[in-house]
């Protein structure tokens, strides 16, 4: 195995190059980046995109994949033997599963944002395991960077094997760098003569690895230490499945860690241009992270199934379960969220469809607060249902009770608040462009390197830009009769709108008060963005009822009810968020958890026979052996 270590940088020069791959440029507007200047841009919104009717193609492929999951996917076996069986795999292929979001021209079922995640959350509800190898594969595998950034070559060769079911994956984390880009140690070195490059390195947690045929591959060049994207393809010489890694939930992903050793890829191989790589990766996720929220949507709706069949049978005290109202507030609380969850992420994917808007941010929220969200509801589905959520369906079954998975849900759902960009990364992804327009125009007087005359030079600009704006975060008309049109909940979006003003003032007040290290201080960083997440649950929530009212629709009145037990909750969250921007022990806590990380605090641990304790003190040993 390739034994290059991670690249020694500076927090400077990792926070250059995460500035450098952002797309720095707004084109389209954004509902969230609205909201951060104190902007509550409705119209982004409104109406809200309620799905039409199905295409035939695409409803007839839904009923068969439908049956397919009902008839052939055991999730419960796929648990238990840790493997996908072939003839789930093949099925797949045969339904034109794996090309779902590939075009028409190159073989594929040609399936919009929209249409493909309805699939996955069709498959959330029903298992994780077939979710998360088609997520892999589509959304941040070979058909995704290369519909967006591939020449036409490599579209011609790579993608009608990949609608034909040829297993992609995506190679980016390694074993010691995960988000920070700049110590990637995987190397892409160019030939004098241009035609091919030679990769070295070693990737880790690559989901479908060990059944991929083609991959995505991230390499820097060793000299110029950019990096690049590039198609490689799994059999040729020097491609290593070196490890499968087993984990909590998933039990049959093929998720492992490969070696690359003197790889050599054509020069054609490369997706897009040099240098381009870590852009190419983040923009893929734009749309392409959707797919775990849409799956967790899925995840939520069983879930809510699980827990209103269960409360009406249990009888506890003379009534069922959900009659007493400890559960019955829990019950609330999971339709509310579930109701959110799905105006969420079905606005994101119309809006990512529909174009006319920049979506990385929206997005961004939907993978951050949806899958949360999601990670919530499971933990008290698991309440709920007490020890039979906790104990295996196995076990439920061979006592002769319904084999309901409550235990696999949350194994496996607990992952989704890491794939594809832990909670952690969204929020600082966010964040940071929550203060660009900061930046932009005060960035050279807060940045402590800038010289003093540039400084100077910003000032004027700085003035007039806040002699307009900060007033006007103040002023504005949020009362009756505005919003009118939406009945009983226009006092929700009136809130949003006058929060959207105090979350402008807030980060603005951050700024000031904590200048060049507003970027170290994560806690204040992060309540300001669940405060946005939380505004455009409820902004999304009250739209998509709106829209169920007007369309008519049987549910519509039930629709404005539970929306309004959401913002109501909602409203709640917000106003404690706001408060703890200021009052709070963010000091204490962070130099409470700098002292423990320097073992100042190691008093605490003993008393425990700790396995972990133990094995931190062996050596350690690289993985062997190849699959």
């Amino acid at each position: 195995m390739p034994t290059a270590g991670p690249q020694e940088v500076s927090e400077q020069e990792s926070r250059e190059v995460a500035e450098e791959s952002r797309e720095q440029s707004w084109t389209e507007p954004s509902l969230l980046r609205e909201l951060f200047l104190g902007r509550f841009r409705l119209d982004l919104i409104h109406p809200y995109p309620l799905p039409g009717p199905a295409r035939p193609e695409f409803a007839e492929f839904y009923r068969r994949f439908e049956a397919f999951l009902h008839q052939e996917v055991d999730a419960g076996e796929l648990d238990r033997s840790g493997e996908y069986p072939p003839h789930v795999l093949e099925g797949l292929r045969r339904l034109g599963a794996f090309g779902m979001k590939i075009p028409k021209e190159y073989g594929g079922l040609g399936f919009t944002n929209a249409e493909y995640n309805r699939v996955m959350a069709l498959v959330g509800g029903h298992c994780g395991n077939i979710a998360a190898l088609l997520s892999a594969h589509q959304s941040i595998g070979v058909p995704q960077p290369l519909k967006l950034f591939g020449s036409e070559r490599l579209k011609q060769k790579y993608l009608p094997r990949c609608a034909a079911g040829e297993i992609s994956a995506f190679a980016l984390t390694e074993p010691d760098v995960g988000s920070d880009p700049a110590r990637l140690a995987t190397t892409a070195t160019r030939a004098a003569d241009g035609s091919a490059y030679t990769i070295d390195g070693t990737k880790l947690w690559t989901t479908n690895g060990g059944l991929a045929k083609l991959l995505v591959v991230m390499a820097r060049d060793p000299e110029t230490r950019k990096i690049s994207a590039f198609v490689v393809e799994t059999d040729w010489p020097g491609v290593r499945v070196v490890h499968r890694c087993h984990f909590m939930g998933l039990r049959a992903i093929s998720n492992v860690v490969l070696s690359l050793d003197k790889v050599r890829a054509p020069a054609e191989n490369l997706i897009g241009t040099e240098g381009k790589g870590l852009k190419i990766a983040l923009t893929t996720l734009n749309d392409g992270r959707l797919s775990i929220p849409n799956i967790s949507v899925g995840a939520a709706k069983a879930a809510l199934g699980i827990v209103r069949r269960w409360s009406a049978q249990r009888v506890q005290w003379g009534k069922p379960i959900g009659r007493h109202e400890a559960i019955a507030h829990k019950i609330a609380d999971i339709g509310a969220q579930t109701f959110a969850m799905e105006s969420v992420v079905g606005l994101v994917t119309e809006m990512s469809d529909r174009g006319g808007a920049d979506t990385r941010l929206e997005a961004a929220a939907a993978k951050e607060w949806v899958t949360f969200q999601s990670w919530r509801i499971v933990d008290e589905t698991m309440q709920i249902r007490g020890g039979r959520g906790y104990e295996t369906e196995h076990s439920l079954a061979g006592r002769g009770e319904e084999p309901i998975p409550v235990e696999r849900m949350m194994r496996d759902a607990r992952i989704s608040k890491i794939f594809e960009g832990s909670t952690e990364i969204m929020h600082l992804f966010m964040a940071r462009e929550m203060v660009d327009k900061h930046l932009e125009v005060a960035g050279a007087l807060i940045d402590s390197r800038t010289p003093l005359s540039a400084r100077l030079a910003a000032l004027p600009g700085m003035a007039a830009f806040y002699a307009w704006w900060y007033p006007t975060r103040w002023v504005g008309w949020s009362f009756w009769p505005r919003y009118s049109g939406f009945g009983a909940l226009a006092t929700h979006l009136r809130f949003v709108e006058r929060s959207s003003r105090k979350l402008a003032r807030s980060s603005f007040h951050g700024m000031l008060a904590y200048r060049a290290h507003l970027q170290n201080k994560q806690a204040f960083l992060f309540h300001l963005v669940d405060i946005a997440n939380e505004l455009f649950a409820m902004a999304a929530s009250v739209t998509r009822a709106c829209a169920l009212a007007d369309a008519e629709a049987a549910e519509a009145k039930e629709a404005a009810r539970i929306a309004d037990v959401f913002c109501r909750g909602a409203r709640r969250r917000v106003r404690d968020l706001f408060r703890d921007l200021w009052r709070n022990d963010d000091v204490l806590r962070y130099r409470l958890g700098v002292e423990v990380v320097d073992g100042r605090h190691e008093w605490l641990e003993a008393g425990v026979a700790s396995a972990a304790k133990r094995r931190s003190t062996e050596p350690r040993t690289e993985p062997a052996g190849v699959l």
